[in-house]
């Protein structure tokens, strides 16, 4: 009896070994990609599939546009289920959450215009594949449409997940079944803690204006950049605003799945405390328009609360030497002409 236990113990490992290998990020979403792929008529190929070195590929933004790639609203059942597989290999739940339910609230913008706005559907986001979905390989992918902007690069072992937008119309819903949604909530809640715990001396340095801007300052640009004026720096901030500023940070970050989110938090934090900053523009007080932005020397956070009689979110996170992969293709490229 014990050896047929310790058999079948033995059995089981090797299934899990077999049906459950030891994939990296980049592996698990070539994987992905290509079970999707599988799925799609040419007609739908052709929608979906795009060159690397496509323009399209940097054609990114977050309005309700008319867009490229295949819609949610044109594919089959089975690849719907696989389309939001290959996005779950970017994110983490936290982050997959987020999305899906910011694509849920189309429905609640169509029921409060009663049609008088653009095309509110919460199937009209597009999914695209840039280049050649292969292990180790160069390429990429989007999924895009209003208030969602989830750009992913894969070069070798590295992996891109920036742009990185995410908004919410409303920023709380204040009516129907969902009232009390407020899908970004955090990210506004940990920011004002951080202000209103500044002293009147942080506050000169901090607070740059008591006007918000009416959109996040680098918009849909190709390229961000850092932006002036800078702020208050960490290294001014006290032990519990330190925490707080971090808190910030890693609510952006931690939208992508745990591997990348833990790298990209890591060197984040191993960043000089005087090289960080945190500004804010406009009121303090919830419910009235406001701006808030942290940025260190690779990276930029801006999130943005003004529309709407200031119930209208639009937070994104950049990475100013790595958007779209830049970097990590250009060092992919260089190793792969040195060998």
């Amino acid at each position: 009896m014990k050896a047929l236990i310790r058999g079948g113990a033995a059995l089981t490992a090797i299934f899990f070994a077999l049906s459950s290998p030891a994939h990296g990020v980049g592996e698990e979403m070539a994987e992905a990609a290509n079970n999707w792929l599988a799925t799609l008529t040419p007609e739908q190929k052709a929608k979906a599939v795009f060159e690397l070195k496509d323009d399209e590929r940097l054609n990114w933004h977050f309005i309700p546009r008319e867009r490229k790639g295949l819609p949610i609203k044109e594919m089959a059942s089975e690849q719907r289920a696989l389309a939001q597989a290959l996005l779950s290999t970017g994110l983490s739940n936290r982050g997959y959450f987020k999305a899906s339910t910011i694509m849920s609230m189309e429905q609640i913008l169509r029921d409060m215009e009663q049609g008088k706005g653009p095309v509110r559907d919460p199937e009209r986001y597009f999914f695209s594949i840039f280049g050649k979905p292969v292990d180790h390989g160069n390429w990429g992918w989007r999924v895009e449409g209003h208030h969602i902007a989830l750009n992913f690069t894969i070069a070798g072992d590295d992996v891109a997940v920036t742009p990185n937008f995410m908004g919410s119309n409303p920023g709380e819903v204040r009516e129907g079944p969902r009232k009390g949604l407020r899908v970004l909530g955090v990210e506004e809640d940990l920011a004002r803690t951080l202000v209103k715990s500044l002293n009147d001396d942080q506050k000169k340095i901090a607070i740059y204006t008591n006007k918000a801007p009416s959109e996040i300052i680098t918009g849909a640009d190709r390229k961000a950049h850092v932006l002036d004026p800078h702020g208050i720096s960490m290294k001014e901030l006290n032990g519990d605003q330190k925490q707080m500023l971090l808190a910030v940070i890693q609510e952006y970050v931690d939208r992508a799945r745990g591997e990348i989110a833990d790298k990209e938090f890591a060197e984040i934090k191993n960043t000089a405390p005087e090289k960080i900053y945190f500004a804010w523009a406009g009121s303090t007080e919830r419910g009235e328009g406001h701006y808030y932005r942290v940025q260190g020397p690779e990276f930029l956070i801006e999130y943005d609360n003004t529309q709407n009689n200031a119930n209208h979110v639009h937070a994104v996170w950049r990475d100013l030497k790595n958007d779209f992969g830049e970097d990590i293709l250009r060092k992919h490229y260089d190793e792969s002409h040195r060998k």
